[in-house]
């Protein structure tokens, strides 16, 4: 499986940047094309590298079947907002460098002939912060997965909410709650996969309201960042606050898969949610 590493966040060494990678996580400096072959996991430590949305999808969906949705869907700039740029700037310059238009990409796929509903985070978009567009591509796959009955998988990839609409923005939290909310008492199943980081308003809303809650290992999740937390409540934090594999001992997730078998896992566990008592061939 041949992957491309567009450098987010993973920094190689200044002057090798296409021949070395450095692991956030451990330090472990890494071939590229060592990476490429652990699907950008560290050899070292197995923290998973944040993927492209191309990446996520060549990863979980069957060759060719992907269709995107949604994407004519986009933020304005209701409040005029201006830092050292104007918002309405910004977003074309995401634009610019992103094929999906937002922070969220949607479409229908296959995953080993099973027909899903996919929402991936890009976080190469703004941080993968939640605007208003965002908020309202998860609405539109909640409702897609209503009317059509079909499974939906989430990665979200986060930063927060996106300051830039203000209220607009926070408001999005509880209109992505409700629609999950819809698909649960329609026995429609989701899944979320949490990659790091995912942390703000996602955190705080659809990214933690699945029936099944995943993650990548070493994954960072949370709403505030740590060092925000330890201020405010004065006390020092646990080792490995914040991670995949904290919040798996402390039950607050479902479990940690590694690249190299999520696919799969992914569509054992909607047999299970679809069919538990596995009659679905009898």
């Amino acid at each position: 499986m041949a992957f491309f590493h567009r450098g987010e966040r993973g920094r190689a060494r200044q002057g090798e940047e296409s021949l070395w990678v450095e692991c956030p996580f451990c330090g472990q400096i890494s071939f590229q094309k060592e990476l490429e072959r652990h699907l950008w996991a560290c050899p070292e430590c197995n923290y998973h590298h944040p993927l492209s949305v191309e990446q996520r999808i060549h990863l979980v969906a069957d060759e060719g079947s992907f269709q995107p949705l949604f994407t004519e869907i986009g933020s304005a700039d209701p409040l005029n907002f201006k830092d050292e740029k104007r918002y309405s700037q910004r977003l074309q310059e995401a634009r610019k460098a992103s094929p999906w238009g937002e922070a969220m990409a949607c479409g229908r796929a296959c995953m080993l002939n099973r027909e899903v509903l996919l929402g991936v985070q890009d976080f190469g978009f703004m941080g993968g912060s939640m605007g208003s567009a965002v908020g309202e591509r998860v609405c539109c796959l909640a409702e897609e997965a209503l009317s059509s009955r079909t499974p939906l998988i989430l990665f979200p990839a986060s930063g927060g909410a996106r300051m830039q609409e203000g209220l607009l923005s926070l408001m999005q939290m509880a209109r992505t709650s409700v629609a999950l909310a819809s698909l649960k008492e329609a026995g429609i199943p989701v899944i979320s996969v949490l990659t790091d980081p995912t942390t703000g308003g996602v955190a705080a809303s659809f990214a933690l309201q699945a029936d099944v809650i995943l993650a990548e290992p070493r994954a960072r999740v949370g709403f505030a960042g740590p060092r925000v937390i330890q201020n405010t409540v004065g006390e020092k934090l646990p080792p490995g606050f914040q991670r995949a594999e904290y919040l798996l001992e402390h039950g607050l997730i479902d479990g940690i898969v590694s690249r190299d078998r999520m696919k799969e896992t992914l569509v054992q566990i909607l047999g299970l949610l679809t069919d538990p008592l596995g009659m679905g061939d009898g």
